[in-house]
């Protein structure tokens, strides 16, 4: 098999749990955050060019060339290397945007880590992550690949492995703007900061919730959905709302109640990336582009 013909995932997160302690004097909000993985993902495949040049060959509503965070995270690659090789990327989107489930983000990570091999760049996951910090505070948990705890403005990582239960994730219709949830002076900014052992014992609030359900009644309709059947809880910004459940089938049981007007899916929670698991399948045996 050819590396042009394979689909490589861009899976989505879940922040397990949110607190904003504070604000820097750059503007960023300082936070705490327990980020987990999801089998849902986008799909990217690469096709390597020799000219440089680089192309997202399917298009994404409501996403020009300029602002897809893929040929972003490529183009940096690029000039971070001297890298004189290209390629065209094709993106199946499944992840809502706007859902507060990393899509873009993970896009961004998934081509810097696919790339980094194709092109024969082979730099460390830590180099590759403060590339990607450039472009998010969340592509380095895509780079990384390993559930964790993390602290400043998302980009402190310290991996540990949560429980991996199964969740229900609601998809409102709606998108949330994180710059303006982050803006809005009724946000809290001034959470107690909390411990990993706390988070382990149930703290496991999201500080941003109340503001988000107040101002997107579409959010708090999903999360009073959810709540007739375990907590219901945001992540990140939103606008995608989850709970957990024990196995599989109690999850399905519940999105099979789900109400025509509502979307949602099942995934377990994954402390190890399905973009990680599928890399070092090809370990030592990398394909040719």
């Amino acid at each position: 098999m050819k590396a042009s013909d394979i689909y490589w995932p861009a899976p989505a997160k879940l922040n397990l749990m949110l607190r904003v302690i504070g604000r820097r004097d750059d503007g960023y909000h300082l936070l705490q955050t327990v980020f987990q993985f999801l089998s849902e993902a986008d799909r990217l495949r690469f096709q390597v060019r020799t000219d440089g040049k680089l192309r997202c060959i399917t298009e994404i509503p409501g996403v020009s060339s300029s602002n897809n965070l893929a040929i972003l995270a490529a183009r940096m690659l690029q000039e971070h290397s001297g890298c004189n090789l290209g390629a065209d990327i094709q993106i199946e989107k499944t992840l809502p945007m706007g859902g507060g489930l990393g899509g873009g983000s993970s896009n961004a990570a998934t081509t810097l880590l696919v790339l980094n091999r194709l092109w024969d760049i082979n730099l460390e996951k830590t180099e590759l992550a403060e590339i990607g910090l450039r472009l998010g505070a969340d592509v380095p948990i895509f780079i990384h690949g390993k559930a964790a705890w993390a602290e400043g403005i998302g980009e402190k990582l310290q991996f540990f492995e949560p429980e991996e239960p199964w969740y229900v994730i609601l998809s409102p219709d709606c998108h949330v703007s994180t710059a303006e949830i982050f803006c809005d002076s009724q946000l809290t900014r001034d959470a107690k900061a909390i411990t990993i052992r706390d988070f382990s014992a149930g703290q496991r609030a999201n500080t941003c919730q109340k503001l988000v359900a107040s101002r997107h009644p579409e959010v708090r309709h999903a999360l009073a959905w959810l709540d007739q059947f375990a907590q219901g809880r945001l992540t990140g910004t939103g606008a995608c709302v989850f709970a957990a459940f024990a196995s599989q089938q109690e999850a399905q049981g519940v999105l099979g109640r789900l109400p025509a007007d509502m979307k949602g899916f099942v995934s377990p929670g994954l402390n190890t990336s399905p973009l990680h698991t599928q890399l070092e399948q090809f370990n030592g045996a990398w394909p040719s582009g």
